[in-house]
């Protein structure tokens, strides 16, 4: 079955609106545009982690075989103190009795394979880069007039469109969010800084497992995400760290993407060093660091306004607190196909997918405020300040299984939940 009528779209072309064209399109929606304020898609970001099910939900779209020709499989996360002893080591994705694995892999990559896949499922001129939404209004029925800004080089023009669906996956910053919370303002920041960035190390430096390491003011997060090469068998080590500005002596918020050296920050994790892998020798490594500020947005009442929704970091950004920033944009994207499928009036649709999603997503947002699972390295430095020799004086190995049982819980993650298969079948099961 085909939607032939209906004209979905998507501000944003981003992970989040990508794999929603992509879902859309499997349900059988073919009128998809999706509309981009870069010009074109660059090799933007570093690593990030992509949850089991959210894996699921890509290999149900026919992605998984090109997504792991440039990833790795994640097979184990640990835990450490800062003083570099071992809190937990838990096997991830297959190893943890998933039926698909978790992913380190590169955004650029991970967006590539999205964005090609739109282009030869949906066509050559579904993705329209140098567009950006710049407001709408709401016409009777739930329609959008959605405002739109063209540039094509020096040149900008503006004009509108009436969509008969319009789904916000512009970001943290959304332009759609803004319009229909006018009063909402600036996302909130925590007063801690982020700084992320790509190292290249021999491989039998790189470490093969993932880890967090810190408290809860200073906190290192470090990665492979691709194989060796084979030339020079140098590994792509994905690393994030964290730290209150105030610690040191900078209380800008900045840009959200700023270049800064390495030495800014790297004399803060000298001697930082986890069963070999050594954090100041991944950060001397690193082709450049971009600092941004840690924040959030605060859980909103509704997503859905009449024929108008949101996904992603435009509905529900988070604390990156474990891996569910990209994970759940993934998610979103595929409950928003599924109700739309099942809805002949795509008002009540969008409600439906409101319902059934923001719920879990404003619980797993605050979850991330009080950090998730990592909060097992703030309580072993809480108890343990100077270190420990058994982790289970500190922590006993029941309250560790409880926190991490806790966290997946809440944003139905579980091993149990997620082999069930995916409750995403986008099927169609009636025509407009």
């Amino acid at each position: 079955m085909t939607y032939t009528t209906t004209h979905i779209m998507i501000a944003g072309g981003g992970i989040a609106g990508l794999t929603a064209a992509l879902s859309l399109h499997a349900a059988g929606f073919e009128r998809i545009t999706v509309v981009e304020a870069a010009r074109e898609s660059g090799h933007v970001g570093a690593g990030l982690n992509i949850m089991p099910n959210a894996v699921r939900e890509l290999d149900a779209l026919g992605l998984l075989e090109p997504l792991e020709a440039g990833s790795v499989r994640t097979r184990e996360l640990r835990y450490y103190h800062r003083s570099g002893g071992l809190i937990s080591r838990d096997p991830r994705g297959l190893g943890a009795g998933y039926h698909w694995p978790q992913l380190s892999i590169h955004r650029a990559h991970l967006q590539r394979v999205l964005a090609d896949a739109v282009r030869s499922r949906i066509g050559p001129d579904a993705v329209v880069g140098g567009v950006r939404v710049t407001g709408l209004d709401t016409l009777p029925g739930g329609r959008a007039r959605v405002r739109l800004e063209h540039r094509d080089g020096s040149n900008c023009g503006r004009t509108s469109l009436e969509p008969d669906v319009l789904i916000g996956a512009d970001g943290i910053r959304s332009a759609v969010r803004a319009a229909l919370n006018p009063a909402e303002g600036e996302p909130p920041w925590n007063g801690m800084l982020v700084w992320r960035g790509v190292s290249r190390l021999p491989a039998d430096r790189a470490g093969t497992f993932m880890f967090i390491a810190g408290d809860d003011r200073q906190k290192a997060v470090v990665y492979p995400m691709a194989g060796p090469d084979p030339d020079t068998r140098e590994v792509h080590v994905n690393w994030a760290l964290a730290m209150p500005a105030e610690a040191i002596d900078d209380t800008s918020r900045g840009n959200w993407n700023r270049p800064v050296p390495v030495e800014k920050f790297l004399h803060h994790y000298e001697g930082w060093e986890f069963d070999g892998v050594s954090v100041p020798e991944v950060l001397r490594a690193a082709d450049g660091a971009f600092e941004y500020p840690m924040v959030d947005r605060e859980p909103l009442e509704r997503w859905s306004h009449g024929r108008t929704t949101l996904i992603g970091d435009a509905a529900h950004a988070m604390y990156p607190i474990g891996s569910n920033g990209a994970t759940q944009s993934i998610i979103d994207a595929r409950a928003l196909a599924h109700a739309l499928a099942r809805h002949a009036d795509p008002v009540e649709g969008l409600a439906s997918y409101d319902a059934a999603r923001r719920p879990a997503m404003t619980e797993l947002q605050r979850a991330n405020r009080q950090l998730g699972p990592e909060v097992v390295i703030k309580l072993a430095h809480e108890r343990a300040p100077g270190g420990f020799t058994d982790i289970h004086d500190v922590i006993p190995a029941a309250e560790l299984a409880e926190i991490a049982a806790r966290y997946a819980a809440t944003g139905a993650f579980d091993a149990e939940t997620v082999n069930q298969g995916s409750p995403y079948d986008v099927t169609p099961v009636r025509l407009r």
